[in-house]
């Protein structure tokens, strides 16, 4: 896609500072396929799409990290200005995968988690904030 076919109203800002991130993870997540996308609707009147991304040392060393980063990065320059909502936060979680799978079904990953993100946004109403899902479950390897 070029940046001509993108919709010209649609700007997208980075996410850079540890609190904006923290503040994410509080707002509904959702996890399809190989990537885990967190969503926070805003409660200001700028329509600015910020994102941000990021890979815990799970996913393999730097190399497979920055991997992951950069696909994820250029799959949400693709689909946020098409699925993604104004005046929303999102953070994409690279999961174990994301630098090794086919480009197709990271980006249906991507989009289905958008639009699915959304729906519950809607169904939450203007007021209410939607309900975060359950909790990932813990690793198994660590007893508790």
């Amino acid at each position: 896609m070029t940046e001509a076919q993108l919709p010209p109203s649609v700007k997208i800002e980075r996410l850079r500072k540890r609190p904006d991130f923290l503040r994410a993870a509080k707002a509904p997540a959702l996890a399809r396929g190989a990537v885990f996308m967190q969503m926070r609707a805003r409660l200001d009147d700028d329509p600015l799409i910020r994102v941000g991304f990021t890979a815990t040392k799970k996913i393999g060393g730097s190399v497979q990290r920055n991997r992951a980063k950069r696909r994820l990065r250029e799959a949400a320059r693709l689909l946020l200005p098409l699925h993604g909502r104004p005046s929303c936060d999102y953070v994409f979680i690279a999961r174990g995968g994301t630098g090794q799978r086919a480009w197709g079904r990271l980006l249906d990953d991507v989009k289905t988690a958008l639009i699915s993100l959304a729906a519950e946004h809607d169904r939450a109403g203007p007021g209410d904030k939607p309900a975060p899902h359950a909790p990932v479950a813990p690793d198994s390897s660590v007893s508790g």
